[in-house]
């Protein structure tokens, strides 16, 4: 009995600690998927350019910058909203309906592109 517990216990942890992987690896993970989906479909020159950037993440990749990186994408995301918020006001000051109605479909995929950034993990 004490032995299925141990047992249970480990799987749980080694568990938990594959789903808590870092930004780099989760980075590797990523590039190694399209990977293999480029050697499946025979993209020989798109599989060249992952293995280039797999390398270059296992050579230079931290966490930290890649939070950084992360968190100036954010803010650049943030200032792009706010300039789209901007241009729809002017669109509304003007009155142009096809103008407003182009503005107000740019600031929602603005805005959908930063929630996608800020519910990223890193």
């Amino acid at each position: 009995m004490k032995y299925r517990i141990a047992l249970a216990l480990t799987l749980l942890s080694v568990s938990a600690m594959s789903q808590a992987a870092s930004p780099c690896q989760e980075k590797e993970q990523e590039i190694t998927r399209e990977i293999s989906y480029a050697e499946k479909h025979n993209n020989q020159s798109r599989v060249e350019g992952l293995n280039k950037a797999l390398h270059e993440v296992r050579t230079t990749c931290s966490d930290s910058k890649l939070r950084a990186e992360h968190q100036r994408k954010i803010a650049r995301q943030k200032d792009e909203v706010a300039e789209r918020r901007e241009d729809l006001a002017k669109a509304k000051q003007k009155g142009d309906a096809d103008k407003i109605s182009k503005r107000d479909h740019k600031l929602k995929e603005a805005e959908a592109e930063l929630k996608a950034l800020e519910a990223r993990d890193y």
